[in-house]
């Protein structure tokens, strides 16, 4: 990708001695798909995190609604409203050069009507940066997409296993197994159709989901759904350790966080309690 120039004025200027990088677009991950190429997506929700993984080379930046039980010390994601996530979207937006940033869309946000989820999303894309916005929901949703893409905010589909109807659902359970894999299909093109740029699916059987992958012309991404997806998102806070809780089955843990926090603490705790920080190399 080469440097991307914005038309109608320059924007903030950059810091002497970047690097030109050109921002991953929604067009961009069809074209990996076109060319078999698989690309991948974390949650961020603060500065950091966000500009951590964005000179890893990650592709997609999700702020999630998980910020609800991994940012506020809720237990699940319903509580977490608009106004809580704005702050955390905006911060990402502004931190990542390259990465693709993408904005959850609340529960009780966009449900009741394709007018409340535009006037939600607009919320997101004005006031918080975001280049995009995910919300879940097969075909109940497609009036809701629809309205959204026509209004010129891309959408990314959430579909299988939706969080935000953990109730309705029974819990944290797998879809799509049996008779319930035609479903899948029909709410992933349902989604399509209605002008998605690409569909999550989660914890869904890894042959439904590589069937949905290759009926699709839109990328897919999973979580919990096997390697047939087009991309691959984790929870950061669980991909990297930060989360002592157990982890769901389909985690992969690549570092320790946790432990490593833990032990900074404690030596940071035993030198001021020891009186051996700060020490004459920290003192004016």
């Amino acid at each position: 990708m080469s440097e991307e120039t914005a038309p109608y004025g320059t924007g903030p200027a950059k810091p002497s001695g970047t690097t030109p990088v050109k921002r991953v677009r929604t067009h961009h991950l069809r074209e990996m798909k076109e060319r078999g190429e698989r690309f991948t997506m974390l949650t961020a929700y603060e500065q950091y995190a966000a500009q951590t993984f964005d000179e890893a080379g990650i592709d997609v930046l999700l702020v999630g609604d998980s910020a609800s039980n991994n940012v506020f010390g809720n237990e699940t994601s319903l509580p977490v409203t608009v106004d809580e996530l704005i702050p955390l979207a905006r911060a990402v937006t502004r931190s990542a050069r390259r990465a693709l940033v993408v904005a959850d869309l609340p529960f009780g946000s966009y449900q009741a009507s394709p007018e409340q989820a535009y006037l939600t999303a607009v919320r997101f894309m004005k006031e918080a940066g975001a280049h995009a916005v995910k919300l879940e929901g097969g075909v109940e949703m497609a009036p809701q997409v629809r309205k959204l893409v026509e209004g010129g905010v891309p959408v990314m589909a959430h579909i299988g296993f939706t969080p935000q109807s953990e109730h309705t659902l029974g819990g944290y359970r797998v879809q799509g197994r049996g008779e319930a894999a035609k479903r899948v299909l029909e709410e992933a093109r349902a989604m399509e159709d209605a002008g998605a740029f690409a569909v999550v699916m989660e914890m869904v059987p890894g042959e439904v989901a590589a069937e949905v992958t290759a009926s699709l012309a839109i990328p897919t991404i999973g979580i919990g759904a096997g390697a047939g997806c087009d991309g691959q998102v984790l929870v950061w806070q669980d991909a990297f350790g930060l989360r002592t809780a157990r982890m769901p089955r389909f985690v992969k843990q690549y570092a320790d966080l946790h432990g490593v926090l833990l032990a900074a603490a404690q030596e940071y705790a035993v030198d001021v309690r020891a009186g051996t920080f700060p020490g004459p190399e920290h003192t004016f």
